[in-house]
């Protein structure tokens, strides 16, 4: 998508995804909110506490409150080619973050910058072409040993495959599936990566997700991400 389109969709972002996720049983918040405690966890389980974090493509900014409130003192950038989505998501959460334009190409800031780098279900808007290009960018402002956190749609899920079908901000999404993705993250350089994947119950059936961590690799899950942590040299 173009900053134009982008632009288009800020004002009706909420609505529209509420929309298009509504055979999930589940509000946008949810969606949010799980991303950033899966992250939360991983990294308390590697024992990390990132003092500068990296929203990549954040739009309106869904996923700072959920970050906000697992990582109290960090700091946060959000950004995004939208100036619109920038000024929605400054507006939301005023002083909880910097909230940086960029030209959708060169990330503003110098190398190894960032502890973690966060994206969620951007690249299926970015046109392929762009993509170890975008990659590469991610891996240079990430810190050695710091981690990147890729979440996307899943493909090969049909329940996903509706959602986006119905969604008017996706009419020129692409979808990417995890091991394609995998490949374009060795090419940019970031090769040490894990795929999870997840969300495989909806509402209805919410009480059997605690049985997701045992379906993890199975590449069924209407969402994936991948961990990747850039090598130390």
């Amino acid at each position: 998508m173009l900053e134009a389109e982008f632009d288009k969709f800020a004002g009706e972002y909420e609505q529209a995804h509420a929309a298009s996720i509504r055979l999930s049983g589940e509000a946008p918040d949810f969606f949010a909110k799980y991303k950033i405690a899966d992250v939360a966890a991983r990294l308390a389980r590697q024992g990390e506490k990132p003092a500068r974090i990296l929203d990549f493509g954040a739009g309106v900014g869904n996923s700072l409150g959920p970050m906000r409130a697992a990582f109290p003192e960090s700091d946060i950038v959000l950004l995004d080619p939208s100036a619109q989505s920038l000024d929605i998501a400054s507006a939301r959460f005023p002083g909880q973050a910097s909230f940086q334009p960029f030209d959708g190409q060169a990330i503003p800031y110098d190398d190894n910058q960032f502890d973690l780098i966060f994206t969620a279900c951007v690249f299926h808007h970015i046109p392929e072409e762009m993509h170890v290009g975008l990659l590469r960018e991610i891996g240079r402002v990430l810190k050695p040993g710091g981690s990147f956190f890729l979440f996307e749609h899943n493909p090969w899920n049909p329940l996903t495959l509706h959602a986006v079908r119905n969604c008017s901000f996706d009419e020129n999404a692409v979808l990417i599936n995890a091991p394609q993705m995998k490949r374009r993250m060795a090419a940019a350089g970031l090769s040490r990566t894990k795929t999870v994947y997840r969300i495989f119950f909806p509402h209805f059936l919410a009480r059997l997700r605690p049985l997701e961590r045992y379906l993890a690799g199975l590449p069924m899950g209407a969402q994936y991400f991948v961990h990747a942590v850039k090598p130390i040299v």
